[in-house]
């Protein structure tokens, strides 16, 4: 069955860095578009970016533009969140996910996800 598991978030301060990496394993990761959410304490899970098949498309929300960048390794079965210039309003539980449907926003597209990772950012 399809696996879906986050690994490198923290504690930072606020202007620091992280990247945050979500290995697959149990489905064929480039049929999958992909994409990194995140949920804060008390509010919804929230978009943050996503990436095509092939890794050549990528999508943002507007509050991590030209801070975050997502990739992708094919090869690797890995998708890459280079989270940099973060902000204590980037705190949360980051998730990966993946979609049949391609990059989309939207949360009940994706078909699969993963436990999540603690991204801390401290002012």
């Amino acid at each position: 069955q399809a696996q879906l598991v986050e690994a490198g978030g923290g504690l930072v301060q606020a202007g620091g860095s992280l990247r945050l990496s979500c290995a697959a394993s149990g489905l064929s990761f480039s049929s999958y578009a992909m994409g990194w959410f995140r949920q804060a304490p008390g509010k919804a899970r929230e978009f943050v970016a996503s990436i095509s098949r092939s890794g050549t498309t990528t999508y943002y929300t507007d509050s991590v533009k030209g801070r975050f960048t997502i990739s992708r390794d094919n090869a690797e079965n890995t998708v890459y969140l280079q989270m940099n210039g973060l902000k204590p309003e980037d705190t949360a539980v980051y998730y990966c996910a993946a979609t049949v449907y391609g990059i989309t926003v939207i949360t009940a597209k994706y078909n699969y996800w993963g436990l999540g990772t603690q991204v801390t950012v401290s002012s």
